[in-house]
């Protein structure tokens, strides 16, 4: 396991908001991620929840942007927000924004030129936490969130693995890729053309073969213009009521895809998990 180093920290809320690098060996590249520890990280080890971010973020957006820091100390949670994709020269990339650096999926890609470097799922699954769990005073209760493609990978990381996370929720989540042109483009490049392979990181395939029934919270902005072409709520919304999965769908009037929507309900997240990860 590598070792971790702390780029920078302030003081924020009574915690501290750092940020770390380390060399991946599931990514083969050297990785940052954020970690915020709250005032009750040092009396002792807290619930941690892991932020996925979506297209084209680092892990500064989340941090600068979702108003998140105020929420976790309230409820003594450490909240880690890694990268989005491999990073350096050595990483392929594309021209668009959607493939390539900031464009991870994650998943692990089993194409050229991708193969190398795109090992996201592995990543966030199983080289992250370790580092996390070894390095920083983390309980071993963890959930799990994220935005957009971030979104779509809280979703299926969850589903994917029973009683790893006590929690689920998303904010605008690519909830069906396999249907919509984002994933259709990602999963081209990254995974081939095999649309059973696809279906592994699909949270809406996923759901008639998951071992458990976490609650979901999502949050969508009506005013999202994303929404119809890319998104596609009600398509996960009639896969949860088939299969019985509890969901809480709040479709928001007015809100588009940023982060503005995300800091307005940021709290409720916060919320939802803590009453998961039995904190206050």
């Amino acid at each position: 396991m590598s070792e971790i180093t702390q780029k920078s920290s302030a003081h924020c809320f009574g915690g501290d908001q750092r940020v770390y690098s380390h060399t991946s060996s599931a990514l083969n590249c050297d990785m940052n991620f954020a970690a915020y520890l709250p005032p009750q990280a040092e009396n002792g080890s807290c619930p941690v929840l892991y932020w996925l971010s979506g297209l084209t973020c680092t892990e500064e957006n989340f941090i600068n942007k979702a108003g998140a820091q105020q929420f976790a100390a309230k409820h003594g949670i450490i909240v880690i927000a890694p990268d989005t994709s491999p990073r350096g020269d050595d990483v392929p990339d594309d021209d668009n924004y959607d493939l390539g650096k900031g464009a991870g999926f994650y998943l692990n890609a089993t194409q050229e030129p991708w193969s190398k470097h795109f090992h996201m799922y592995d990543y966030i699954v199983t080289e992250l936490p370790a580092l996390v769990e070894a390095n920083l005073p983390v309980a071993n209760r963890r959930g799990i969130f994220g935005h957009s493609m971030g979104g779509h990978g809280a979703l299926t990381i969850s589903l994917k693995n029973p009683g790893r996370y006590q929690s689920v929720s998303a904010f605008s989540p690519i909830i069906a890729p396999t249907q919509v042109p984002w994933g259709h483009k990602a999963f081209t490049a990254y995974l081939g053309d095999d649309r059973s392979t696809w279906e592994q990181y699909d949270a809406t395939c996923l759901l008639s073969q998951a071992g458990e029934r976490l609650p979901i919270l999502i949050d969508q902005g009506l005013a999202d213009g994303f929404l119809e072409e890319q998104l596609k709520s009600d398509i996960f919304e009639t896969a949860c009521r088939d299969v019985g999965h509890p969901l809480e769908l709040r479709m928001q009037p007015g809100y588009d895809h940023s982060y503005y929507f995300i800091s307005s309900f940021m709290g409720d997240h916060f919320a939802h998990h803590a009453k998961a990860l039995s904190v206050a």
